[in-house]
């Protein structure tokens, strides 16, 4: 059985590997190991290299290509053109009143991805509707690792 699917914002992407944030850590490791796919396309991938080089990180261009080769190397590129997954019958997505935030809704539904991670409140305020409607689970990071985690053992029981 393939791995889930998911498809990471750029802040996201940004907590995983620039700042390193310890609420990211159970993703980081899923996506290490295999456990989760990071889907992308060339318009999220565009998004990340134009935000790498934002004066308030104060990214040098050296520091610019390492994370984008780490960025690489964690993500499966997908084409809905050359997919299956991308001829499906279309499902109306809800639209974002960030029109910026569309193409992570939209790669999510093209890619069959299980899950959108974000921290953005323009995709998450969608995130019921999604549920709703039979879509991908719009999560943060830190929800994400809660619905991933097995339940404890209650050795009471035992």
């Amino acid at each position: 059985m393939p791995a889930p699917r998911a498809v990471l914002d750029t802040n996201v992407w940004l907590d995983l590997l620039l700042f390193d944030d310890p609420r990211a850590a159970s993703l980081r490791q899923a996506l290490a190991s295999g456990e989760v796919v990071a889907i992308g396309n060339n318009e999220c991938r565009d998004e990340w290299l134009r935000v790498l080089r934002y004066p308030a990180l104060g990214l040098d261009e050296a520091r610019c290509i390492a994370l984008t080769d780490a960025h690489d190397a964690l993500l499966q590129p997908f084409d809905a053109t050359a997919s299956a997954c991308g001829n499906r019958p279309e499902t109306a997505l809800p639209r974002c009143s960030d029109p910026d935030d569309q193409k992570f809704l939209q790669l999510a539904h093209d890619a069959d991805a299980s899950w959108l991670i974000s921290r953005d409140n323009h995709l998450l305020s969608l995130a019921r509707r999604c549920r709703r409607e039979g879509l991908f689970e719009i999560l943060t990071p830190e929800q994400w690792a809660l619905r991933s985690t097995p339940p404890a053992c209650d050795r009471s029981r035992l």
